[in-house]
């Protein structure tokens, strides 16, 4: 591992101390810290306040809910004294119109409250006339008189109540026939006609039933109910407890005729949130209090050390923009220029007092080139330079021309907005005459070439010319000859003629091609379809020489992008070889010349798919030592040749991205020839 710590430079030697800021950072901590004093005082406080606070919310939540309860059952019961009351009119006019107290049919239903309908509330009911003891509710009252004294004069005191006071009044809670206290009670509902008393209607009711209607369900989840009646305690969950402690709400039936009251004590307590929320605040910012100093300590220390850094990164970068040789400008998003270096001030000869603040067209722009310059600086100041930066020329004060590469990069501040550029300029004045220079060797390179390419030229045109020449002459001296022995009629003239034209048209178009392939002009490139296209241009050469050809090009369509032309030049160049290497070699046998024209297609293995136009023969082949120089120019392994063709056939495959390749048939055992082109997508015509 190696140590890296001798790498960075050492600001301690630029740095220095400011004792004025430490006494001044000393003091503000100091306040802080009398501000977290004062902010523990509060919370203190503010927790005897909560404690204060719960206490006296929790008496005021239980003292609304006794007394919600109070109304609540109070509600439930005049309902139903108002329901009875009804029923007390009802019964007394079925009285007055049929005259009978016992033989009354049932009350018609009526729309009673909730007690009148819950079931197990209405023990029993029914009107009792005021001169009537036969009636069935008149005896049930006698029935509960007789089973205890206590229940006869609370029984006596009711009808009195009712009848005396004209309201309704309870009886209860009553005691059964052992002496133990019951939760039913009577209740008395008098009818008054004309200021006399007519009769009174009576039920009996189950308290606890009725507790159990009146009281809502999710009111009992949060409360526990205790029944007094007589200095006796009953809960609401039937477990009897002792006389119920500080702090349960004594809840006043206020039932006339009756002591009832209940204790209500809360099972759940509302714990007050907002005040514990406040603390839970207060709390918490006491803590961040106290973490914001250590942090603002930490950070005034860390400040102190980042300041004495920062001033000696910028004393030493300044030393560094002041002795760097490459130029270097700031712009706004206006494009203005806000910062130059020296080393471009230098470069340029303007000084920062005359750049800076200016916008374009700027000083140092030549004057033939503001309205370029222009353009390339609004697409600067719109996106920026791609990695290879801008070539442009500046002008030095002095007149004289400076090229220069120009780097823009975004300018951002500590948030990431965008202020403008940053711009490295680099003097490339040398390097583009360079450049020059060796373009100029290049081209005098190029010159020499060209007049090795006319050598060549003339070759070709002497081996490709030969042939269509050669016959071209043969038949002209044949045509005179026949003409003067007045052996040729005028019909048999223009076929002679015709062939002799088609010679004359194919010399003509030898030099066009080779012509152009010497001047390194742009390939015509078309889609051709092989198999149509080595039928059609190996056709005459089928025709003309006396071979056997064997054909193996295959059921599948292979395209390739190429000039026609040119591969036609390969490709004859090719099979004429093959042709006359055949020939000789079966020369004096009876075994028949052959020229095998097979399309192979390239491993699936290779990056690029190709197909090969393979040219074999029955020949003698080609030996390993003539396989190194086949391709060589003025090399030929026949006599008088001038060994152009194949370097020419080479030439052309690799101008179309191919190769060519020189091994042994392995069908005739002769030489074969593979021109090997790029596979295209096919055309659909």
């Amino acid at each position: 591992m190696t140590d890296t710590s001798t790498d960075r430079f050492d600001f301690a030697l630029l740095q220095s101390s400011n004792e004025r800021t430490e006494r001044r950072n000393r003091r503000l901590l100091s306040w802080l810290l009398g501000l977290v004093l004062l902010a523990a005082a509060s919370i203190v406080a503010l927790v005897l306040y909560l404690q204060t606070f719960e206490r006296e919310e929790a008496e005021r939540q239980r003292v609304a809910d006794g007394q919600w309860l109070e109304r609540m059952v109070r509600f439930h019961l005049r309902r139903l004294e108002e329901d009875l009351l009804a029923l007390a009119y009802h019964a007394r006019e079925r009285q007055t119109r049929q005259g009978s107290v016992t033989d009354l049919p049932a009350p018609d239903p009526l729309r009673g409250g909730t007690l009148y309908h819950q079931p197990d509330v209405l023990l029993q009911h029914g009107w009792v006339p005021w001169d009537s003891s036969a009636a069935p509710m008149a005896k049930a009252l006698r029935a509960d008189a007789a089973l205890d004294p206590e229940n006869a004069a609370a029984l006596a005191v009711m009808q009195d109540t009712a009848r005396g006071l004209r309201r309704p009044s309870y009886a209860g809670p009553l005691l059964d026939a052992q002496g133990q206290r019951t939760d039913r009670l009577w209740l008395s509902v008098p009818l008054f006609e004309r200021g006399l008393f007519v009769g009174t209607y009576v039920a009996s009711l189950s308290l606890d039933q009725a507790l159990k209607a009146a009281v809502p369900a999710w009111f009992m989840q949060n409360h526990r109910l205790e029944r007094v009646d007589d200095q006796v305690v009953w809960a609401n969950d039937e477990t009897p407890s002792p006389r119920p402690r500080d702090g349960s709400y004594y809840a006043q039936l206020e039932l006339p005729g009756t002591q009832i009251a209940l204790y209500v004590d809360a099972l759940k307590t509302r714990t007050p949130w907002l005040p514990r929320l406040f603390f839970g605040v207060a709390l918490l910012f006491l803590l961040g209090m106290l973490g914001a100093v250590l942090a603002l300590w930490r950070d005034i220390v860390k400040r102190q050390r980042v300041e004495r850094e920062l001033q000696a990164q910028v004393a030493l970068r300044q030393a560094m923009e002041n002795a760097v040789t490459t130029g270097l400008r700031a712009w706004d998003m206006e494009g203005r220029l806000l910062y130059v270096n020296p080393s471009f001030c230098r470069l340029v000869g303007y000084s920062a007092q005359e750049l800076v603040g200016r916008s374009a067209p700027l000083p140092y722009w030549p004057a033939n080139q503001s309205d370029e310059l222009e353009l390339v600086h609004r697409e600067l100041m719109a996106q920026g330079t791609e990695a290879q930066g801008v070539e442009v020329q500046f002008q030095h004060r002095n007149g004289y021309l400076i090229d220069v590469l120009v780097h823009e990069a975004p300018l951002r501040n500590a948030e990431g907005e965008a202020l403008g550029w940053m711009s490295s300029v680099l003097d490339i004045s040398e390097r583009k005459r360079a450049e020059r220079l060796a373009q100029q060797q290049q081209e005098q390179l190029e010159s020499l070439g060209r007049l090795v390419v006319v050598g060549e030229v003339a070759s070709t045109l002497a081996h490709e010319l030969n042939q269509p020449l050669g016959a071209l002459s043969g038949f002209a001296n044949g045509l005179l000859n026949r003409l003067q022995g007045g052996r040729i009629g005028l019909d048999e003239m223009p076929p002679v003629v015709d062939r002799m034209a088609k010679l004359a048209d194919k010399a003509g178009r030898i030099i066009q091609r080779v012509n152009a392939f010497a001047r390194r002009r742009e390939m015509t490139r078309e889609p051709l379809e092989l198999r149509s296209y080595l039928l059609r241009v190996l056709k005459p050469t089928q025709r003309e020489r006396q071979v056997r050809w064997q054909w193996d090009l295959g059921r599948i369509e292979a395209w390739v992008d190429a000039d026609p032309g040119l591969l036609e030049h390969a490709v004859r160049n090719v099979s004429s070889n093959a042709v006359e290497w055949a020939m000789r070699a079966t020369q004096g046998s009876d075994r028949a010349p052959t020229v095998r024209v097979a399309l192979v297609r390239s491993p699936q293995q290779q990056s690029v798919a190709e197909v090969g136009i393979s040219v074999g023969d029955s020949g003698p082949g080609v030996s390993d030592a003539q396989r190194e120089h086949i391709f060589s120019a003025f090399h030929s392994g026949k006599e008088g040749g001038m060994g152009m063709g194949l370097a020419i056939c080479r030439s052309v495959i690799e101008a179309h991205h191919g190769r060519i390749e020189v091994g042994i048939d392995p069908v005739l055992g002769g030489a074969c020839f593979i021109l090997w082109l790029p596979l295209v997508a096919p055309v659909t015509t």
